[in-house]
């Protein structure tokens, strides 16, 4: 009967220690032993033969700032304006010499600015008259087909554009409407702002259906084909 007790004094001694523990683990927090715990370890920065630290191409955020940083070298969107009418001046040089019933002129845009500018298709270009700038009849058709590079004009520099002027004569009197001309009104490519070209002695056909100007894309002075 003694024995029997000692049995059940040491039983209770030991279910109360355990009891004991269990409490102590649920009382400290989540605590997880140390031979389960997973560990995921950030690759630490590698050092390039120069001496400064490389991203870790385990790293995300190094191909993210990458990808949204600057334009880098040679990423600059800069380049020469686009020619301004007030930074040129125009003037009618010989050309081809054109055919029987027309003649072909070089209408010249020189870059009298101080900076480098830049023109770049077909001009806008109709004959003016009366001494005040009024447009006599139809402004010249742009022949299309004409090539119509990028003309880069440092300060000094020119490009012409073949200007076909049918003669006046041509056309019935009442066709055509002939009246004298001082020049040319001319709107550079793409601008809303134009310059006079004097050049008197031209016959001018005010009635608009009688088509007398065609002018083709600007190029370097001495490239034009005609």
């Amino acid at each position: 009967m003694q024995r029997s007790n000692r049995s059940l004094i040491l039983v209770s001694l030991v279910g109360a220690a355990a009891a004991t523990v269990l409490t102590g683990c649920s009382s400290g927090g989540t605590s997880t032993p140390t031979a389960t715990e997973t560990v995921t370890a950030t690759p630490a920065p590698t050092t390039s033969s120069s001496g400064s630290a490389a991203s870790s191409p385990a790293d995300p955020s190094s191909s993210a700032s990458s990808v949204a940083g600057g334009t880098g070298t040679g990423g600059s969107a800069g380049g020469p304006a686009r020619c301004a009418a007030d930074d040129l001046t125009g003037s009618i040089e010989p050309g081809s010499g054109g055919a029987a019933g027309s003649q072909i002129v070089h209408l010249a845009l020189r870059n009298t600015g101080a900076t480098t500018c830049t023109l770049q298709g077909w001009p806008g270009v109709s004959f003016v008259g009366g001494g005040d700038g009024a447009q006599i009849g139809a402004a010249a058709r742009q022949e299309k087909s004409a090539p119509h590079p990028t003309v880069t004009l440092r300060a000094g520099d020119t490009a012409v554009a073949p200007l076909q002027i049918v003669t006046a004569s041509n056309f019935a009197a009442a066709d055509c409407g002939p009246k004298a001309a001082d020049g040319f009104r001319v709107y550079p490519p793409g601008s809303k702002a134009s310059l006079f070209v004097r050049d008197t002695g031209l016959t001018a056909c005010s009635v608009s259906s009688a088509q007398v100007l065609s002018v083709q894309a600007l190029v370097p002075e001495g490239q034009a084909t005609e």
